[in-house]
Formats: structure tokens, sequence, C-alpha cells
């Protein structure tokens, strides 16, 4: 009498079901996760930016006794300018001194393009006080 055994060839189709929403289910868990990282990263770029672009304003202002609004004096070829790898665009809005008053500056960054998924910091601020300021006014998470 001959024994029937049957020699497994390979996977079967439920193992292959199996493992297959093993790896959806990850994917769900870690796409979302990569990207919220990502739009931290160029968030970062936008803060670095501003800063730089304050420490140029008050460079400007100790030689000047002014703020400026004008590019070149700041070292950027135009207003708005393209930073963090194009994420960002960054713009210098400046009062002029009235009596009694000190001269102010506002630099903003806004999100543009991809970025622009990152609803929470749609844009960050930085005045001449070193206040920051962003979109989320709820928990101003944007700056930490």
């Amino acid at each position: 009498m001959k024994s029937m055994h049957r020699k497994s060839a390979g996977f079967t189709l439920v193992e292959l079901v199996v493992a297959m929403v093993i790896a959806a289910i990850l994917a769900a868990i870690a796409i979302p996760a990569y990207s919220s990282y990502v739009l931290q990263a160029h968030r970062t770029d936008a803060k670095t930016a501003l800063l730089d672009l304050a420490s140029l304003e008050e460079r400007y202002f100790s030689v000047n006794n002014a703020y400026t609004n004008v590019a070149s004096n700041l070292g950027y070829t135009a207003f708005p300018q393209s930073v963090g790898s194009g994420y960002y665009t960054v713009t210098v809005a400046v009062t002029a001194p009235a009596t009694n008053t000190l001269a102010t500056y506002t630099l903003t960054a806004n999100a543009v393009g991809y970025q622009l998924k990152d609803t929470t910091c749609s844009w960050l601020a930085l005045n001449n006080a070193g206040q920051q300021s962003s979109s989320d006014t709820v928990n101003n998470s944007c700056w930490h």
C-alpha cells in the first residue's frame, strides 16, 4: 500500500492574503507618521530662514539705524524669497517710525506646494522684538 503524502510546494492562498493584510496595516500606520515628520523637517527650514533673516535685519539696523525690506540690502535677490527647498516663501514687512515710536519689522514664512498639507502651521512669523507667532494660535506648537 502506497502512502499518499503531499509535498508542500509553496504558500497557500490564505497565507498569502494574511501576509498582505499585515503589510497593509503596517503601511497604514507608517506612511502618515512619516509624512508628519517630513512636514516638520520642512518647517524647521522655514524657522531657520526666519532667524537668519532676523539676524541680517539687526545687522543692517546696527549700521543704518533703520530696518529694510529691500532684498538686496539683506543679501537676497527679491521678496518673497523661496526658502526650505521651495516649501516656504519669506516676506519682510517694515514699518517706518512715527513720532515717539520705533521702527519695526515682521518676517513671515508662508507654506507653498506640498507644505500646504501642514494645515496646523501654514505660516510662521517673527518680529523685531523676537516674538514668534504662527497659524497655530491655540497651542503655538509650530515653533517648538
